[in-house]
C-alpha cells in the first residue's frame, strides 16, 4: 500500500534510476506524482473520422500508418506521414524532423492531435506538426489491435496527455501507466484537512475522487472544462493549494497582531509637525493613505503595511509623514533603499524637507569609508540620528539603534527573498538581538535600552502589483494604494517607431534640448558582442556624442561604472550640466530629474513591460509635456507586440501589471530570484483568481473559529497540514 509520502521510486515500474529523472521534474514522492497533472486531454472516446474533418478545427484522429518518409527541400528536410481509415487518407507534415525516420511502421495504429489545415496547392486536408502517439499494430492478432487498444488506457476514453520527461524517455504514455498504478495502490483513506464547512460552502469533492477524476475523466465530462481546468476535480485540487497558502498568511497576520507593538500618539503637536514639513498640498489619495498608516501606528501591535503607488504619486512624502509620527514620539526611523543612487536621492529629499524642521538625518551606504561609518554608527547607537537612510548596509553592518520605532523599505521586492526574510523575520528575540524592532531592520538595538516591542514596518513599491500577486506575495501585509498623481502632471505621450526613422527621432531630441529640456536615451545592453546585433550603450554613446550630438553635453550611465562615477554622472544630469544621458536600465529606479521631458528607448521590444513602464516613469515628473519614444529594430515577437501596444495604449500601471502578469506568469513577474512566490503544482494565479479570493475568505473564517460551523479539531488539523505544505510543497518559509 502506497502513502502520499512514499518515495516515488517504490511505485511499481519506477525504481531508483527513473526516480532520478523524475526528481529533476520536482517529483520525489507519490504525492508529487499524482499531482503531476495532464496539460491537456484528448477525446479518444469519439475520435474524428478523416472524412468528417474540416479545415481550422483542432481534432484527434486515430488511424493506421500507410506510408512515411523524408524528403529534402532547399530550405529544410520535411518528414511526411500518411494515415488512413479505410479509403480515407490524411497527410501529416513535420519540419526538420529527421529523427522520425524509421519510427512509423506501416500498419501501426497511431493517435494524432493537431489543427486541420487545407493545402493551398491541392486543397487536401493535412495536419502540420501534429502531436502523436503510437498505439499498437493493426494486424497484431485475430481480435485486432483496435479492440485491444480500446480496452487499454490509450483509446476508447478521454485520455490525459502529460509533458514528457528525461529528454522524452518518460513519455505521456509512460506517465499514464505509472500514475494509474500509483492511484490503484494508494491508501484509500486519504486524510481530509479542509474543514467540512469550507468543503460544503464550495461544493468540494473528496481528495481521492479529485485525483482519480483529474487523471481519468469519466465519459460524460466536458472536454472544454477539462482543458480549462474547471472540472470539480480540478477545482478541488486548485483550492487545496490556494487555501493552505492563504491559511498560512492569515496565521502570520494574526500572530503579528498578537505581538506587542508601539502605540504611537497622534495628538495636535504631532499633526502640526506633519503639516509643517509638507512642501505642497497633499492629494486626496495621499491623505487617505496617511490616515490608514497613522491608524495602524496608533494601534498597540506592529504595523505591517504595503504602500503601492505609481512613480511620482508621492510615496516618499507619505513615508516622511509616517517618519515624523515616530520621531515626534521619541523613536528612530530606518529607511532602506535597494541602490546607493536611490538611497542618496532619499537622503537629499529628506534633508530638503525635514532638516529645516530640526530633524537629524544620516546616510549609511557600503561605499562610505570605515571612519565615516564608525562615526555614523555611534550617532545611531546614541540616538542622535533620528532618520537613518541606507542600502542593504543597514542589514549587514553591526548597527545598534537606541530606540527604533519604524522601518521603511523602498522597492522591497528588489532586495530578494533572503533579504526580505532577514528584514521581516529576525524580530522578536529580546535576549539575543536586543529587541524585536531591530530584527525588523536587520540590525540590533542598544541592549541597555532594549524594549520588548516590534517596530512598525512600511514597505513601498512603485511596481504596481496585481491583486492576485498581492494576495500571495504580500498576503501578510495590509495594503494601501496611492492611485492619484499630484496636480500639474501632464500625461506622457508614448509613440512607437522603427529604427529606420532614427534620423527623425534624433532631430526631435535636438528640438527638446533646444527648448531647454533634457533627454534620456536607453539601451538594453552595455557592450556589443558577436552573438547579438543589439545596439550597445557604450558604442551608441560614442556615436551620439561624437556625431549626432557633438555640440551637446552627453553623459553615459550604466551598471558597471563604480558608485562614485555613477553618482557624479547622475548629479551632473540632475543639475542640468548634461543635456542627453545615454543609459541602461540602471536609471529604472532612482533618478529624479523634473526637467527631463523625453526618453528614447532603443530595441524597446527587448524590454519587459513592467521595465518599460518603470523607465517611462523617469520622465513626466515636471509640468512640461513629456514624450516616450519606443524604437524597435528587426522582427518583433507576438508578445513583444503586445507589450509595445500596451505601452502606447495606456499609462495605467495596474492595467500594465495585469497584462505583464499574463504574459510572463507569476514566477517571472519580479524575476525568479526576487519572486518569493509559492511553487504551485496545480494552481495558476492568473486563471484561478476567483478561487484565490475564495481561499482567502475561507482561510480568514477558519482562523476566526472555532464556532458552530468549524471545530477546534478541524482547525488544528488544517494548521498541521498547512505547516507541512509551506515548507515541503510551496517552498516557503516556516510559519507559526
Amino acid at each position: 500500500m502506497l502513502e502520499l509520502s512514499t518515495p516515488v521510486q517504490y511505485v511499481k515500474g519506477v525504481g531508483p534510476k527513473l526516480a532520478e529523472i523524475l526528481a529533476a521534474k520536482g517529483i520525489a514522492t507519490v504525492d508529487d506524482l499524482v499531482h503531476y497533472l495532464p496539460f491537456r486531454y484528448e477525446d479518444r472516446l469519439n475520435p474524428r473520422g478523416i472524412a468528417e474533418l474540416r479545415a481550422g478545427e483542432m481534432a484527434t484522429v486515430i488511424g493506421e500508418v500507410r506510408n512515411a518518409g523524408l524528403f529534402r527541400t532547399r530550405r529544410m528536410p520535411i518528414f511526411q506521414l500518411t494515415v488512413g481509415q479505410g479509403r480515407s487518407r490524411l497527410r501529416c507534415i513535420f519540419f526538420n524532423a529527421t529523427y522520425l525516420q524509421g519510427k512509423f511502421e506501416p500498419g501501426r495504429l497511431i493517435a494524432l492531435y493537431g489543427k486541420v489545415e487545407e493545402d493551398s496547392r491541392n486543397h487536401e486536408l493535412q495536419i502540420v506538426q501534429p502531436q502523436f502517439e503510437i498505439l499498437g499494430d493493426a494486424a497484431e492478432d485475430g481480435t485486432g489491435a483496435e479492440k485491444k487498444a480500446a480496452e487499454s488506457l490509450e483509446v476508447g476514453r478521454i485520455v490525459p496527455i502529460y509533458e514528457s520527461a528525461g529528454q522524452g524517455r518518460l513519455t505521456s504514455r509512460w506517465f499514464r501507466r505509472i500514475i494509474r498504478t500509483a492511484l490503484e495502490n494508494l491508501n484509500p483513506d486519504l486524510p481530509e484537512s479542509i474543514p467540512t464547512a469550507v468543503r460544503t460552502h464550495l461544493g468540494l469533492i473528496s481528495p481521492r475522487q479529485a485525483l482519480w477524476k483529474v487523471h481519468w475523466p469519466e465519459a460524460g465530462e466536458s472536454l472544454a472544462d477539462l482543458q480549462s481546468a474547471r472540472t470539480p476535480a480540478h477545482l478541488r485540487l486548485i483550492f487545496d493549494e490556494l487555501f493552505f497558502v492563504e491559511l498560512g498568511l492569515e496565521l502570520k497576520r494574526r500572530q503579528q497582531k498578537a505581538q506587542t507593538g508601539i502605540a504611537f500618539r497622534l495628538d495636535d503637536r504631532v499633526r502640526a509637525a506633519i503639516k509643517k514639513i509638507l512642501p505642497f498640498h497633499p492629494t486626496a489619495a495621499q491623505k487617505r493613505v496617511l490616515k490608514e498608516i497613522a491608524s495602524d501606528m496608533e494601534k498597540p501591535y506592529p504595523m505591517r503595511r504595503l504602500l503601492q503607488g505609481e512613480v511620482g504619486s508621492g510615496k516618499t512624502i507619505v513615508s516622511f509623514e509616517a517618519a515624523i509620527i515616530a520621531i515626534e514620539n521619541g523613536y528612530q526611523v530606518a529607511l532602506m533603499a535597494p541602490t546607493e543612487i536611490l538611497a542618496q536621492q532619499h537622503y537629499f529629499s529628506a534633508r530638503q524637507i525635514l532638516e529645516n524642521a530640526g530633524y537629524r538625518i544620516v546616510l549609511l551606504t557600503g561605499s562610505l569609508d570605515s571612519d565615516r561609518k564608525r562615526e555614523i554608527r555611534r550617532h545611531i547607537a546614541q540616538g542622535n540620528a533620528q532618520l537613518v537612510i541606507g542600502t542593504h548596509a543597514l542589514l549587514e553592518e553591526k548597527i545598534e539603534f537606541a530606540k527604533p520605532g519604524l522601518v521603511i523599505v523602498d522597492e522591497q521586492h528588489r532586495f530578494g527573498v533572503m533579504q526580505r526574510l532577514k528584514l521581516m523575520k529576525k524580530s522578536g528575540d529580546v535576549e539575543s538581538s536586543g529587541g524585536g524592532a531591530a530584527g525588523q531592520a536587520g540590525v540590533t538595538v542598544n541592549r541597555q535600552t532594549a524594549l520588548a516591542v516590534e517596530a512598525d514596518v512600511l514597505v513601498m513599491t512603485a511596481t504596481p502589483i496585481p491583486r492576485t500577486l498581492a494576495l500571495t506575495l504580500y498576503g501578510d501585509l495590509d495594503l494601501s494604494v496611492l492611485d492619484q498623481l499630484p496636480p500639474g502632471r501632464t500625461p506622457i505621450v508614448t509613440r512607437r517607431v522603427s529604427d529606420q526613422r532614427a534620423p527623425e527621432v534624433w532631430e526631435f531630441v535636438r528640438k527638446q534640448v533646444a527648448a531647454g529640456h533634457q533627454v534620456y536615451v536607453v539601451y538594453p545592453v552595455i557592450e556589443e558582442n558577436e552573438e547579438t546585433e543589439l545596439k550597445a550603450a557604450i558604442k551608441m554613446y560614442r556615436e551620439l556624442s561624437g556625431k549626432m550630438f557633438a555640440d551637446l553635453n552627453v553623459g553615459l550611465l550604466h551598471g558597471r561604472l563604480d558608485s562614485d562615477l555613477k553618482d557624479q554622472v547622475m548629479r551632473m544630469f540632475q543639475r542640468g550640466e548634461l543635456q542627453v544621458l545615454v543609459a541602461t536600465t540602471v536609471i529604472e529606479v532612482g533618478v529624479d530629474v523634473p526637467n527631463a521631458t523625453a526618453m528614447v528607448i532603443e530595441h524597446a521590444e527587448r524590454f519587459g513591460l513592467a521595465q518599460l513602464h518603470q523607465l517611462r516613469g523617469r520622465i513626466g515628473r515636471g509640468a512640461a509635456k513629456s514624450y516616450c519614444i519606443l524604437m524597435t529594430g528587426g522582427k518583433v515577437s507576438e508578445d513583444g507586440e503586445k507589450r509595445l501596444d500596451a505601452m502606447v495604449r495606456t499609462s495605467d500601471g495596474f492595467q500594465i501589471a495585469e497584462l505583464d502578469l499574463e504574459l510572463r506568469g507569476p514566477g517571472e513577474f519580479f524575476g525568479t530570484r526576487q519572486a518569493g512566490m509559492p511553487s504551485f503544482r496545480v494552481a495558476d494565479l492568473i486563471r484561478d483568481r476567483q478561487l484565490l479570493e475564495a481561499a482567502k475568505r475561507e482561510a480568514a473564517a477558519v482562523m476566526a473559529g472555532p464556532n458552530a460551523e468549524i471545530s477546534e479539531v478541524e482547525i488544528s488539523r488544517a494548521l498541521v497540514c498547512m505547516r507541512s505544505r509551506w515548507q515541503h510543497t510551496y517552498g516557503l518559509v516556516e510559519v507559526g
